[in-house]
């Protein structure tokens, strides 16, 4: 697992000063707009290295393990790839995207059987059929897809959340025995931390992950999340009924905020894809606040989610979802509440 991380890493590491020379030899840049909060072009490709560093780091460390539905995972994750990168260079409809998305998530349910099968007591159910397996896997499938995508807004926000999520997966696939699955996430986790020193650190060679990376990296934590709550609720662990928040919890902020933008563009009579500045990262920066510190304030508070229902784990799982829901409700408050917060430390200052 550590060779995955290292390994990972490494690849990342000399792959982004090539990207970036070839994107900018090409005019394969991110240009700043009226939406876009980035002030000049950056090479938008970084989801490349992020994916040569996660494949080719999985494969050399599970080459003694049995691949099993990782095959699909990694048909999937091909398919995005590639569309990633032609979303990057010449600009996908969304109505193109959402339809290959469907199709990538229907391989992994039905040819790969990773799927829902167990609600862990949501309203009191738990095993459910196939028809509402495939049906409500799909769109679990479709919507973690697209919550890693939107939230990709600022430096260092959808690596640092992604690199949250990954870490999440680390620990719980390690606790639950399951190395294969661990293996991948230390892979992720060990592409993001460098990922991320570009995207955040880089001078001359900055770079962001664009659709390559989101997609890429949305469509392994959508099937990771639905393997761990399977193989969690199959087992003996702690967290047998309680793993289904604690992943819930892993998506806090993409998920929510992708949730309380969408509806507020269908209540203006919009469209939930057209690209606006509503977003709770847009909020921190209409505040005062730079990139890397909205970044790692949003990180902070996707964390302490995390911790709270990992506290609460004992808890009944309808209690933990309304947690998950009333801190959801808040979201969206936050950075006023942290600035009224600094604001009140500089009068006390004063």
């Amino acid at each position: 697992m550590i060779i995955a991380f290292l390994v990972s890493g490494y690849l990342v590491y000399i792959s982004i000063p090539v990207i970036v020379h070839i994107s900018k030899a090409k005019k394969l840049l991110d240009y700043p707009n009226y939406r876009k909060v980035n002030t000049e072009p950056i090479p938008n490709l970084g989801g490349i290295a992020l994916f040569i560093g996660i494949s080719v780091s999985s494969l050399i460390s599970m080459y003694s393990l049995p691949l099993g539905d990782i095959r699909y995972m990694i048909v999937a994750m091909l398919i995005m790839f590639f569309i990633g990168i032609k979303d990057d260079i010449l600009v996908l409809s969304h109505r193109r995207k959402f339809i290959i998305q469907i199709g990538s998530a229907l391989i992994l349910i039905v040819l790969g059987n990773i799927r829902i099968t167990n609600l862990h007591g949501i309203m009191g159910i738990y095993g459910i059929d196939y028809i509402s397996s495939v049906v409500l896997s799909l769109l679990a499938i479709v919507a973690l897809v697209n919550a890693i995508n939107l939230i990709d807004g600022i430096d260092g926000l959808a690596g640092g959340l992604s690199l949250l999520i990954a870490l999440f997966f680390c620990f719980s696939f390690w606790s639950l025995g399951q190395y294969q699955y661990a293996i991948l996430s230390f892979a992720i986790a060990g592409s993001l931390v460098t990922f991320l020193f570009f995207n955040v650190f880089g001078k001359t060679n900055k770079i962001f992950m664009g659709d390559t990376g989101s997609l890429v990296l949305g469509i392994l934590f959508a099937s990771l999340m639905i393997k761990y709550n399977e193989l969690a609720v199959a087992s003996d662990a702690s967290v047998k009924y309680s793993s289904l928040a604690l992943s819930l919890a892993a998506f806090f902020v993409p998920l929510f905020d992708m949730t309380r933008v969408f509806c507020g563009r269908i209540l203006k009579g919009k469209s939930p894809f057209l690209p606006d500045k509503s977003h709770i990262h847009h909020k921190f920066l209409d505040l005062g606040f730079s990139h890397l510190k909205s970044s790692l304030i949003i990180t902070v508070i996707n964390l302490l989610v995390v911790v709270l229902i990992y506290c609460l784990r004992d808890q009944d799982v309808n209690t933990l979802i309304a947690v998950l829901l009333v801190a959801g409700c808040l979201l969206p408050y936050f950075p006023l509440i942290y600035k009224i917060h600094i604001i009140n430390k500089m009068i006390k200052a004063n």
